[in-house]
């Protein structure tokens, strides 16, 4: 049997792509901890008594920033559980912060607030894709490294299964709808 066909070159390849599809999950994460100051600067100065939901997606933010996943945490699904906790907070921040502009229409009528709202709906969705793209290749890499003959590979490797991305609640991958909203 060849070293090719036991999948010893295969598993690290699929490995390292999963390593990168995490990467830009991570990025698409900061991408949207990134808008929210802004985000709050432009609401904050159109209402006052936004304030103390401005606090929580500010503290909800540096929360979700400080928890770090590395490469070497993928198969440590107790970490993965924590940062999908800290995201899933944040994104539930930026949910109340939308919903009082439903309750305060003269907020609507900024455009640097339409801009970005509609900035946030489209992180939104690059989250999820990111999202997406990382688990399918974490179920391509998994894939590889439990059936014969790359396991083989894999076994002398070391490799063993990464853990996919998972919400905290059920929803919590689908970007929020700014429908009505704008």
């Amino acid at each position: 049997m060849s070293l090719a066909a036991c999948g010893f070159n295969s598993v690290p390849t699929k490995q390292e792509a999963a390593k990168a599809k995490w990467a830009d999950v991570q990025a698409a994460f900061q991408e949207r901890a990134n808008l929210v100051p802004n985000l709050a600067a432009v609401a904050k100065g159109a209402a006052e008594q936004e304030k103390a939901i401005l606090t929580g997606v500010v503290e909800a933010r540096a929360k979700a920033t400080s928890v770090q996943v590395t490469a070497n945490d993928l198969n440590d699904p107790a970490k993965m559980q924590q940062f999908s906790q800290a995201q899933e907070q944040f994104g539930q921040s930026l949910g109340r912060l939308l919903v009082s502009v439903e309750r305060y229409p003269d907020l609507k009528s900024i455009v640097n607030y339409q801009m970005l709202q509609t900035q946030i709906e489209g992180q939104e969705n690059r989250i999820r894709v990111a999202v997406r793209d990382y688990n399918g290749a974490v179920q391509d890499y998994n894939t590889e490294v439990r059936v014969f003959p790359t396991m083989i590979g894999a076994k002398l490797r070391g490799a063993s299964p990464l853990v996919p991305y998972q919400a905290v609640t059920p929803g919590a991958d689908v970007a929020p709808s700014l429908e009505g909203k704008l």
